[in-house]
């Protein structure tokens, strides 16, 4: 096809995103403007933000919360937003769930529940090991994430890694070994195509020193830096990549415990204050 047929004109070499600095440019519109829509279409009455919010990915966690709990179907669907406000917290902590995995479904949620007024997130998901050493169900805090996703390089300009708020961070920290439990503290690996990790990134990456593979924590990094949020992650390894072949175990009850483990820390974390003291209502 020529150029007179339609075809676009060859340019200069790709680079992303494409539209060089785009991430200083106003965005059309906010996510405090669909909040207003919803608010003008009556999705948000009665709407109460909490101080923090879970993020989670895995169904079986999901519904351990629900039972544990003791929310039933008819409540849940009586949420705001598909928010659910956990009763064992007087509200003050909520669970999102049900949104599916990768970072643009993750940062949107986030920007949502940003704007309505939520400034403390952990995310709860799972992960591939990239260490020989870090075997199925061990618990990792990603303390920073390679930027090897989408979503982040809207938000930030180019830089190999973004990092979760260390504050948060800390505090998440903290209630697992309260509760006796360790965990490794490092760098993730963020990527948005889980069928294109190569062999050759894998070994990179684990040469680098780098703990794991998942698909949200850079970009939800981005996004707190950007709009002020204190954000943390964290992952219970499920599959491994550390040999340069997949071992998937994702349904082994290591990774459902380690998924519990996160999520009793994460509440914990986030009924603080941020200067480490618990509510006064607990």
């Amino acid at each position: 096809m020529t150029h007179e047929q339609g075809a676009l004109p060859a340019g200069p070499p790709a680079r992303y995103p494409n539209f060089a600095g785009k991430h200083a440019e106003e965005a059309m519109f906010t996510p405090a403007d669909f909040v207003a829509y919803l608010r003008r279409t009556g999705a948000l009455a009665d709407y109460e933000a909490p101080a923090g919010v879970i993020l989670c990915y895995q169904r079986p966690l999901y519904e351990h919360v629900l039972r544990a709990e003791e929310i039933t179907a008819g409540e849940r669907r009586k949420t705001a937003h598909g928010l659910i406000l956990l009763p064992s917290c007087d509200g003050r902590v909520g669970l999102m769930g049900g949104f599916g995995i990768g970072a643009p479904g993750a940062v949107a949620v986030l920007e949502d529940l940003a704007a309505l007024g939520t400034r403390r997130f952990v995310s709860i998901g799972t992960a591939g090991s990239l260490q020989r050493d870090l075997a199925v169900g061990s618990l990792v805090v990603c303390e920073s994430a390679v930027r090897d996703e989408g979503v982040s390089h809207h938000y930030l300009p180019p830089a190999r890694l973004a990092a979760a708020d260390p504050g948060l961070t800390a505090r998440l920290r903290a209630a697992l070994a309260r509760a006796g439990r360790g965990c490794r503290a490092g760098t993730s690996w963020t990527i948005d195509t889980p069928y294109r990790e190569t062999v050759a990134e894998a070994r990179h990456y684990r040469d680098e020193g780098v703990l794991c593979v998942e698909m949200e924590a850079a970009a939800l990094f981005a996004v707190g830096q950007v709009r002020g949020l204190q954000v943390a992650s964290a992952v219970v390894i499920s599959d491994s990549l550390a040999e340069l072949v997949w071992d998937p175990q994702f349904d082994g009850p290591h990774v459902h415990a380690g998924l519990v483990a996160w999520y009793d820390a994460a509440v914990a974390a986030l009924r603080e204050t941020p200067g480490g003291a618990a509510d006064a209502a607990e």
